[in-house]
């Protein structure tokens, strides 16, 4: 996920976030995660400069909201950054990266994940340096050697000397203030610098048994396709990269590997149990674990703010627990909230591993919340492409439409960065072997609980699968296409009562199910076993492991060459070829209703000639993207070799951040996209439409002063609402008998006072997707009759409504003074009662409803804290063009809230 859209939120006008990437900042002996944006900013007199922003953050950064600025790092003439290796320690291709940023007054150390988003990241880093000469050699062979110096010898023939990364004199003064905590420039035009108390030391680690992956500094034959594709090397080698991959059955043979895949649901609970008889059960030691875990922790830390000690816990037992007649190697380790994959493989072919990524997907509640979702890790081993994928779906028996959902939203959202940042990133089916596993929470339906418990004794396990939802959405083509699985041969892995092998004697009296699965797609792929583990006996899932034989695809380095040479010598003959040209299918798209948060796709063709080429869609002067916000190209950049085509797909998705703009005209749905070929020329495409304005994404003072549905009024009084300033006090000078609150804020709250009050984890559990356009439509046309929807897709959309607001419940005015009296409810009531009459009006509606949902927390499992947590960044949101706060003073946020909803008005 792009995580400079968090970052953009909070800079300054004329800030622009160039890149984002996430790592961990050694300090001393403790790690902390942080997000490092490089930020650009455009002085008056046409120069630029830049810095490194450093934040803190909360789980994966999605907004303004999750992020908070530790500190400013310009770069400036004192700036450098260098890639560094802990003494003592080897690396090999497939780690992830430890940087040093270096300047006059600080030294600090991260860890940055190996990938190509890393590499662009330090790219434009080194980029954005003063004196950077785009002629010397590209800083991407940084990823290459290890070095100290200025200049090194190359350690591979043939590749450039690696450099550091240091600024050339010259730098502009810094500015030491911020003003109201904004990236405002003083007189000087530079960033400020706080400079820290103590300077970095560098910590030298002991190396464990159980290594970190490490690199190597020289590049092994099935690798060079990666060497290929560098940037340096220009359009005729990514040529012959994809000649090379056509050609791949020329110089490769399959070689049996062993994988071990692995899941548990540890339901929250530390390791209690050696975990050997799930791991090591086999006799033969496997060449590569996939390891997965779910409900790593169920603590509402873990949940808010993805922070939980049983990661470490979890991965030392799973060290501890590898078979014993082998040594590994940690490739990848990668959680989202309580879901965990694990990445070994044994150490001898840990250098035959590259191209390491990891990902994750949440599609809990607004698809913010990581409680449910998947992560993933994919790779190349030799020359087969790997991704494994561990998931925790949506629970409850007759939710499967939802864990359908949550399988098709991983799908689509799981995307990696390729080592060739000109290529689009690879999705989960775009490799040769797939391997997922995990909690996917299919159920056994249309039988009794004793009927289940019945089969299960007799060992029925046959007629027993023909009741099991997966095996019949698999059928139905629902989900998993193309994916196999093993013969269930072992009873359900849910649900016991911890600690032996009961079956559920709770209250709800849970029917067995076979949750846990592994299945797996691609060729030369032999399941050896599928099987559960009993023995272990600490959560209310049993673990389930599978062995697989897989023919990977292994490099033979004299036909290789052979093959390369004789690609090479076929290009020498295409060395004075024509310029570049392509035709297009199309190029006016119109896009008609848009609707908000609807996604509308158009797609066309370009079709290549006889000359290979690279396209882009660039910038157009003075403009930060090639399109507007609400607009994306899939793929943006491509490669196109001679007689090919490719799709294009525009992707057009409205949301909080452009709704308003189209509701009040400021903005409509047309833009130029310019596609650039390299060394060819440019083509122009038009795209136009209309958007249908909608009441998520309008201010609450322009709805309450619409009594009409907003599809019902003309677009010339939607605008003029739309740009209306807030009213301290309703003066009637506007329009006349405006409503206290938005009809569509009360036709949801009624809905759900009416119907899910009792609702279990009521704002905890994500809707359907076509549930919540059916809501919205029947807010935006007052249809109020015709709104069915479950629960939760109500709920989720109150919580879409509240976010979408351009000026929060509390209005940023009183962010501040909230902040200052929280833990003071006569000075919190006060702040209150300052508010516009109809934002106090909506906040007082909503703390009754809330508390209404408290008086029935026997049944609906809510608190005080759950609310305010959820609330609290919802109606009391940091203002617009100020710093966004540190993780403190959000749980201040939530502390004001927390009081009025354990005191009555």
């Amino acid at each position: 996920m792009d995580q400079s859209v968090a970052i953009q939120e909070t800079l300054a006008e004329g800030e622009y976030c160039i890149i984002a990437v996430q790592g961990v900042l050694f300090e001393g002996d403790s790690r902390q995660s942080r997000l490092l944006g490089l930020v650009r900013y455009r002085l008056e007199h046409g120069g630029q400069e830049h810095a490194i922003f450093l934040y803190t953050h909360r789980r994966m950064a999605i907004t303004g909201d999750d992020v908070s600025l530790d500190q400013i790092v310009p770069v400036s003439r004192d700036f450098s950054l260098e890639e560094v290796s802990p003494d003592g320690e080897l690396y090999i291709l497939g780690s992830d990266v430890t940087v040093q940023l270096d300047t006059a007054e600080l030294s600090l150390l991260f860890q940055l994940p190996f990938g190509s988003h890393t590499r662009t990241f330090l790219q434009e880093v080194a980029r954005a340096c003063p004196g950077f000469d785009p002629a010397t050699p590209n800083p991407e062979f940084l990823w290459l050697s290890r070095y100290r110096c200025t200049e090194l010898k190359p350690e591979s023939p043939g590749l450039p000397t690696p450099r550091r990364w240091n600024s050339a004199p010259g730098g502009s003064n810094i500015d030491n203030s911020r003003p109201n905590g904004k990236g405002v420039l003083g007189d000087q035009g530079s960033w400020s610098q706080d400079k820290p108390e103590n300077v970095f030391t560098r910590q030298n680690k002991s190396k464990s048994e159980i290594t970190d992956m490490v690199r190597s500094s020289t590049i092994t034959v099935s690798d060079k396709a990666h060497i290929l594709s560098m940037q340096k090397f220009g359009l005729r080698d990514t040529i012959v990269k994809s000649q090379l991959v056509q050609k791949e059955e020329d110089y490769t043979y399959l070689q049996n590997f062993r994988f071990f895949v692995g899941t548990y649901n540890v339901n929250g609970q530390s390791p209690k149990e050696c975990l050997q008889p799930w791991l090591s059960h086999d006799i033969q030691a496997p060449d590569v674990y996939c390891v997965g875990f779910q409900e790593l922790d169920l603590s509402k830390e873990a949940f808010f703010f993805h922070d939980t000690p049983k990661e470490e816990e979890w991965f030392k037992a799973v060290s501890d627990g590898l078979h014993p007649d082998a040594k590994y190697a940690k490739v990848k380790l990668i959680r989202l909230v309580g879901i965990m994959l694990l990445l070994y493989v044994k150490q001898e072919h840990a250098a035959h591993i590259s191209e390491v990524e990891a990902e994750t997907v949440g599609t809990g509640i607004m698809g913010r919340m990581g409680n449910k979702g998947g992560v993933a890790i994919r790779f190349r081993f030799h020359n087969t492409s790997i991704c494994v994928v561990n998931s925790h779906l949506a629970a409850h028996t007759e939710e499967y439409e939802r864990r359908n959902q949550d399988y098709k939203d991983i799908c689509s959202r799981m995307q990696f960065c390729q080592v060739d940042p000109s290529l689009p990133p690879l999705t989960i089916n775009k490799h040769d072997v797939i391997l997922w596993l995990g909690d996917l929470n299919y159920r056994i339906e249309e039988l009794d609980v004793e009927k289940v418990k019945k089969l299960i004794e007799e060992k029925a396990f046959q007629t027993l699968h023909a009741y099991d939802q997966l095996k019949n959405q698999v059928a139905a083509k629902a989900v998993f296409e193309g994916f196999t699985e093993g013969e269930l041969t072992f009873q359900p892995t849910y649900k016991y009562d911890t600690g032996c092998d009961d079956w559920d004697t709770s209250e709800k009296c849970r029917a067995p199910a076979w949750c846990d699965r592994v299945l797996w797609k691609g060729k030369n792929i032999t399941q050896l076993s599928y099987q559960s583990h009993m023995a272990l006996k600490t959560s209310d899932h049993k673990p389930v492991s599978s062995m697989f034989d897989i023919g990977v695809r292994v490099v033979n380095e004299e036909l290789y060459r052979k093959t390369l040479e004789t690609i090479v010598r076929s290009l020498d003959k295409m060395e004075n070829a024509n310029i570049p040209s392509v035709s297009l299918s199309k190029r006016e798209f119109c896009f008609q209703n848009v609707k908000y948060m609807q996604l509308q796709v158009e797609s066309f063709r370009i079709r290549n000639g006889q000359v290979p080429c690279q396209f882009e869609f660039i910038n157009k002067p003075d403009e930060e993207s090639y399109c507007k916000q609400w607009l994306n190209a899939n793929p943006s950049r491509g490669f196109l070799l001679p007689d090919s085509d490719i799709e294009i797909e525009l992707e057009l998705f409205v949301n909080k951040t452009t709704a308003k703009k189209l509701n009040s005209g400021e903005d409509k749905i047309e833009d130029i996209l310019v596609l650039h070929l390299d060394r060819g020329k440019d083509y122009f495409l038009s795209v136009s439409g209309n958007y249908l304005p909608s009441c998520f994404g309008s201010p609450l003072h322009t709805l309450c002063y619409m009594r009409e549905p907003i599809l019902d009024l003309p677009l010339k009084t939607i605008r003029e609402l739309t740009l209306m300033p807030v009213q301290t006090e309703d003066d009637g000078s506007l329009l006349e008998n405006p409503m206290e609150i938005p009809k569509e804020l009360w036709m949801m709250v009624d809905y759900l006072y009416r119907n899910a009050v009792q609702q279990e984890d009521l704002f905890q559990q994500p809707g359907l997707r076509s549930e919540f356009e059916h809501i919205r439509d029947c807010l935006d046309t007052g249809m109020i009759d015709t709104l069915s929807a479950n629960n939760h897709s109500v709920a989720e959309a109150l919580l879409l409504f509240l976010e979408s607001l351009p000026e929060p419940v509390i209005c940023h005015s009183a962010y501040h003074s909230c902040l200052e009296c929280s833990g003071n409810y006569t000075a919190s009531k006060q702040v209150i009662s300052t508010l516009p009459t109809f934002h106090k009006n909506v906040f007082n509606y909503l703390m009754a409803f809330l508390q209404e949902l408290l008086k029935n927390s026997a049944k609906n499992h809510l608190d005080e804290n759950i609310l305010a947590s959820i609330f609290g960044s919802l109606l009391l949101r940091n203002p617009a063009g100020h710093q966004k706060l540190d993780m403190a003073e959000k749980k201040k946020a939530q502390e004001f809230i927390h009081q009025f909803l354990c005191n009555s008005a």
